[in-house]
This record gives C-alpha cells, structure tokens and sequence, in this order.
C-alpha cells in the first residue's frame, strides 16, 4: 500500500495527499531581469511545468519576486542559500514557497526568523538538503556526506520546524549518486509523513543528467515515494519539464498524451521502422489525451504488442496490418498502413 503523505499548497497547487505529482524547474536568468525571467517561465509554463523555483541570491532578486509574480500563471518558490534575510524579503514580496538549504542557512535564531515570517504569511517551506552542503558537524560525525548524514540533516531541521510549531513542510535530499539519491528518499519516506520532492542533483552532461533522472526519480515514484519532481539538467529548463513528464507519463502516473511502443529494429525487418515511427509520431497531435500506439516492424512480437495497443501496425516484407483495439481492421502497403493509421487515431483523438 502507498503511503499517503500530508498536503501542502504551493500558491493553489496541491502537493502530497494523493495529489497528482507535480512537475517543477528552475529558472536560470537573473531573477532582477524581470523581463527575462517572466518570458522563461511562461516558457516553461507552456512545456507543462507546475511549479518554478528562483534563485534569490540578494535583495533586488527579492524584490523582483513581486513584479514576476504579478505576470505568470504558475507558484514560485524562493531558493535561498546564506542569508535568511533573503528569505523574509522573498516571503513578504509573495513568494508561494521558500526553499532553504540546512547547510548553509546559518544557525537556529536564523532558522527560527524565517519560519516566523512563513507562519505569519502561510507560506510552506521546503528544507532542501544537498549533498554538497551538509553541515560540516555532520560530514565530521559520518565521514562525508553519507545518506545518513543527509537524513539526519532534514530531520533536525523538521524538529526546529515543528518545534516553532510549523508544519507545511517538503523535504528533499538530493545527491549526485542516483544510489545515495534513492537511499536517502526511502530511509526519509520512512521516517515522516511530509511531502517529497524527489530529483537528483549535478547530474553531468544532458545525456546523463536524463539518464540518471530516470533512473532515481523512476525508481522511487515506482516505490510510491515522491510527491513533485525536478529533473535538473544543464540544459534550457524547458527540456528538463519535457523530461519530467516522459518520466512521470512511463511510470504510469501521467495519461495525457500519446503512448508510442515501437521495436527496437533487428535484420528481420523489412521496413525502415524508425522512419515509420517519427512520422507517425509528428503526424499525431499531442497533449490531446492519452492514446497507446504500436508500430512494430517484424512477425515476432509484433502482432501481440499492435494488437494490444489502442490502435497499432505490424508490418511484414513491405507491407503491414492494421489493429484497432485488438482486432485486424486493415491491411496493405506499409505506406498506405502507415497513412491509414495516422488517420484512425486523430480520429480517436477527435472523440476524446
């Protein structure tokens, strides 16, 4: 059984409860270029992002917050490292959620300011421990920045939460080792009932940033732990929202769009499948709702995945079949196949 988490509301969309798992990014303009920031995160809001963090890193960048905020259509959330000072002038200038890092936030008085401003403004708060910052009391007591070290991190700082009497909380524990990554997030899911926001950190070049992504955010939403995610890419922030939704859309928790199943190829085929595929992949529209189709190059596996697929194609030696939720409904030159495909699920689309 899932364990359900306790919800929060980041600027009207839920987090955790059995909410559906949202999708953030990060901005990486200057956030005191409003101009710039606001025409990135509408960007952003277009590619299907829920929630948009910016760095705060000085008094302009909080100050900015109020005229970004008063133009876009999705929460921001303040990111602060250092200054808990920052973290006030962010929550008074209406940011939907603050995120602070326990390793370099400052001591408890510091801790204790922020959250009082937080509670006066019902604004949540998400304690976001990096494996690159941990406090160095805690890297000393467990010989690096181990995953009990960042456990022990967040639950300090849940307690100093709690203790001011706070508790719209998310946690994350990010690191870039996907295996220290999902350590961490099990050993926590297991220890409180927040909200987790699941990503991994410093992922490296694109190539491996979406590998690794996939590997530690997919592992853990399949283990029913997380509640919002973050692909972090060194990369436009739209490709990491576009990369999150695959995500989210392969592990089953997103049917929103087109689900396409194809062959990997081998000498058996008689087609040119991946040329099949991208055009029956760019002839469909997409984000009209959830459709399964199958285009499959040879008799091995082809009949059975076309036939189970909404609607699919198993071609032959220059020709295909055509299935329709499990039935043969045409068949012909895989040209022909392929056209006639492409007309019945924009067709199914249509009636969605």
């Amino acid at each position: 059984m899932v364990k359900k988490t306790k919800q929060i509301v980041v600027g009207g969309v839920p987090v955790g409860g059995g909410a559906p798992v949202s999708v953030q990014s990060m901005t990486n303009t200057d956030t005191r270029d409003v101009e710039a920031t606001v025409r990135q995160i509408e960007a952003l809001t277009e590619a299907g992002c829920d929630i948009v963090r910016s760095s705060v890193y000085d008094m302009a960048c909080a100050a900015a917050l109020r005229s970004i905020k008063d133009q876009i259509r999705i929460p921001i959330v303040a990111d602060i490292h250092f200054d808990y000072r920052l973290a006030i002038a962010a929550i008074e200038n209406g940011a939907d959620k603050l995120r602070f890092n326990p390793g370099n936030i400052g001591d408890e008085s510091r801790v204790r300011a922020l959250v009082s401003c937080a509670k006066a403004h019902h604004t949540p708060i998400r304690i976001g421990v990096n494996a690159g910052s941990i406090e160095p009391a805690l890297r000393l007591k467990y010989g690096g920045a181990t995953t009990e070290a960042m456990v022990e991190s967040a639950l300090k700082h849940v307690s100093l939460l709690e203790h001011e009497g706070f508790t719209d909380i998310v946690l994350s524990l990010k690191a870039s080792n996907v295996r220290e990554t999902v350590d961490a997030y099990r050993a926590i899911h297991a220890r409180v009932d927040y909200p987790l926001h699941v990503g991994v950190t410093e992922t490296g070049d694109v190539a491996n940033g979406i590998v690794k992504s996939a590997a530690g955010i997919g592992a853990l939403l399949l283990d029913g732990i997380g509640d919002t995610i973050r692909v972090s890419l060194a990369d436009d922030p739209v490709r990491e929202v576009e990369t999150g939704l695959r995500i989210l859309r392969a592990v089953g928790l997103r049917r929103d769009d087109i689900e396409l199943v194809s062959c990997p190829t081998c000498g058996r085929t008689r087609v040119n499948v991946m040329q099949m595929v991208e055009q029956v992949n760019s002839r469909l529209p997409h984000k009209r709702g959830y459709l399964k189709v199958a285009v499959m190059g040879c008799a091995v596996n082809g009949p059975g995945e076309a036939a189970d697929a909404d609607i699919g194609v198993a071609f032959g030696n220059g020709n295909g079949v055509l299935f329709e939720h499990g039935k043969q409904v045409f068949h012909g030159e895989a040209q022909v196949v392929v056209d006639e495909l492409v007309r019945r699920a924009n067709e199914m689309l249509s009636a969605k």
